[in-house]
């Protein structure tokens, strides 16, 4: 089945669209909506489980379960606008406690029981992306599974650096001596047992901020992910995965993207330029207050209108200042030529960022623009313009009970932290590492120590 994408080029403004029949529909932002997908069949572990997303424009939770056709349920969901986060970093904890509470206290008594644990998207401490080679000794023996781990052990090592931790492991494949691109080594006999991995990890000392703001709100970090992997996980199935996608997630603060090809999640990214950044560009260059410049860009925005190409509509704004409020009208243009730069800007970014991991060309040519800037009109055309690929919009799917609000193309990170929470087994191979308990009393006096130092 080929995807519908848009096409676009640097002398035309108007996309040329590529579709098959009734599979999809173009939106004025230039993008094709995707069409209903069925949802992807998974495992689902017992239980219901709660999520955070703690994103600069607005904070949301959702307690939901798995259910066996496949769909998750939505049990309960809380969200408002962020307040004390600022580009994914947490700069004012009494300020994000005090909406985390609120939202977290909605879920709960629309789902009607409490959290003592969550699950949080990991945006802040500035979050990058690794690959590794290992190699581990096996001898001629069978590969068994405590070699995986060791393995994976030992590139979490090699991955380690001052300051920084390690927060997803993701074994891209395996090598057996000289077989390259297994799968599942297990079974196999082999000398030497290769791995190459992907790394992700963040600052440390904003992870332990980030706890402790979970404290203050009577919550306990039940786990982290990489942003960019949850909206890939809530806007793409397993075939897009495969043939290679680029996932760009355009939030308030930053932008995020993360590459997948062959199943895998390849790299992941994260640049601080966001719908906010927008926002003010209006305000500045119009005189005008952010709340009037955010009412501006939602409701006449256009990211690739210009004066060239004048659409004749008159907007009026309100000019900040002292005293009486005056208004002025304005062609819709001339917003246009204000908020084309800076959505030009995030694609360059955008296009820099991939070609500097040697992705330029990789993911099979595909882009799924999500996250709530991504809503904004002409940002689809921009993408398909600077990126030379086809685009499209990404939407969360396979989920019930979600308020139709809260189904948009900006709560995709949520969704697929749900997702992420609820499956039987962690997507792409993630190792959790639950170490088991040390024997004897020395071992236990050094994990004493280890754990407190």
């Amino acid at each position: 089945m080929k995807d519908l994408v848009i096409t676009g080029s640097p002398s035309s403004l108007s996309p040329t669209v590529v579709s098959a029949a009734g599979r999809g529909r173009v939106t004025g932002r230039g993008l094709i909506e995707p069409p209903e997908t069925r949802p992807e069949p998974r495992a689902w572990r017992n239980g219901i489980v709660g999520v955070l997303d703690i994103g600069s424009t607005k904070i949301t939770c959702l307690i939901g379960k798995g259910e066996p056709n496949g769909m998750l349920r939505v049990l309960g969901h809380g969200w408002l606008r962020s307040s004390g986060v600022k580009s994914g970093a947490i700069v004012d904890l009494k300020a994000a406690e005090a909406i985390i509470r609120h939202v977290v206290g909605h879920a709960e008594r629309e789902a009607e029981r409490s959290l003592d644990k969550v699950i949080v998207n990991l945006s802040c401490g500035q979050p990058e992306s690794r690959l590794f080679n290992v190699h581990w000794p096996i001898g001629g023996r069978e590969i068994t599974e405590a070699d995986i781990r060791r393995i994976v052990t030992e590139g979490r090592m090699k991955a380690q650096s001052e300051g920084r931790a390690v927060i997803h492991t993701l074994p891209l494949d395996f090598a057996v001596d000289e077989t390259d691109g297994v799968t599942d080594p297990r079974g196999h006999l082999c000398d030497q047992l290769r791995a190459r991995l992907h790394v992700i990890d963040a600052s440390a000392t904003a992870l332990r901020t980030l706890d402790s703001l979970l404290g203050r709100a009577e919550l306990r970090l039940d786990g982290l992910v990489s942003a960019p992997l949850a909206s890939g996980l809530a806007v793409t199935d397993a075939d897009q995965r495969l043939v290679g996608t680029t996932v760009v997630d355009m939030g308030g603060g930053t932008t995020s993207l993360a590459v997948f090809a062959d199943g895998q999640l390849l790299h992941t990214a994260q640049i601080n330029i966001g719908g906010e950044h927008v926002t003010r560009d209006i305000a500045r260059g119009l005189g005008t207050s952010t709340d009037n410049a955010e009412r501006l860009k939602t409701m006449h925005g256009h990211a690739d209108l210009s004066a060239d190409t004048d659409d004749g509509v008159t907007i009026r704004i309100e000019r900040a200042g002292s005293g009486t409020p005056s208004f002025e009208a304005i062609p819709r243009a001339m917003l246009g030529d204000i908020i084309r730069p800076r959505i030009e800007e995030t694609f360059e970014l955008v296009r820099d960022r991939l070609d500097g991991a040697g992705l330029g060309r990789l993911a099979g040519g595909r882009v799924i623009l999500t996250g709530g800037a991504s809503m904004l009109d002409g940002v689809g055309s921009v993408a398909a313009r600077v990126l030379g690929r086809p685009v499209r919009l990404g939407r969360p799917a396979g989920v019930i009970g979600l308020p139709e609000q809260c189904a948009a193309a900006g709560f995709a990170t949520t969704v697929g932290l749900l997702t992420w929470a609820a499956s039987a087994e962690r997507p792409f191979g993630d190792i959790e590492f639950a170490e088991e308990p040390p024997t004897g009393i020395l071992n236990k006096l050094v994990s004493f120590i280890r754990a407190r130092v």
